[in-house]
């Protein structure tokens, strides 16, 4: 699926989307991004990433979630060969995540639990979009993208979920008549927030 052109709408960011191995944060396992350029989404990339060796498990849960296997990442790169194409492809521009602070905390904690700088990422949730959008019984992914007009998508691939979370945030600036996320983020009273590194223990 991808997301329609909504004329009018030009909002630039973009949506990521990750995948874990297990409860920790810092074990992802894949990453999805889309990027969207005047309410269009121009570029997609996706990428299996190698869990840390101190979080390598696969749980069971996980794995029926997303079908992701410790077989299918022996060959992936690590957290740390990955994070320079992660930084490069987000560039300057606002991060959005469905449930942000679950995206943030992965890249958070893998940056922590790798010794490896946590990018300086300025980010929006779409959970927040959408409940300040849509009169919806839940905000969860797949009934807030049908909210949006998004078509159905697999679900926790990381990939489609970013798609369908790069559609929310389009359709909410429509709505809301914001030409850009900053305006968005104005129009729902909520604020673009900035990602930052888990402190040192002393």
């Amino acid at each position: 699926m991808v997301c329609a052109r909504i004329n009018g709408v030009p909002v630039d960011f973009t949506a990521i989307d990750f995948e874990t191995a297990n409860s920790h944060p810092s074990s992802a396992c894949a990453v999805g991004l889309v990027r969207v350029r005047d309410g269009v989404a121009v570029e997609r990339t996706e990428w299996l990433i190698r869990p840390p060796a101190s979080h390598p498990d696969f749980l069971p849960f996980n794995t029926r979630i997303h079908g992701i296997t410790p077989a299918m990442v022996a060959g992936a790169q690590t957290w740390e060969e990955q994070l320079a194409p992660l930084r490069e492809f987000i560039g300057a521009d606002i991060a959005v995540a469905h449930n942000a602070g679950f995206d943030m905390g992965v890249i958070r904690a893998a940056c922590a639990e790798t010794i490896t700088p946590t990018p300086k990422l300025r980010y929006l949730c779409s959970v927040q979009v959408s409940r300040k959008t849509y009169e919806i019984p839940s905000h969860r992914l797949p009934l807030a993208a049908e909210a949006a007009g998004y078509g159905e998508f697999s679900h926790h691939e990381a990939l489609a979920d970013a798609e369908a979370c790069a559609a929310i945030v389009v359709d909410a600036a429509k709505r809301h008549g914001a030409a850009d996320l900053t305006a968005l983020a104005k129009a729902t009273g909520l604020r673009i927030q900035r990602l930052t590194a888990i402190p040192l223990k002393l």
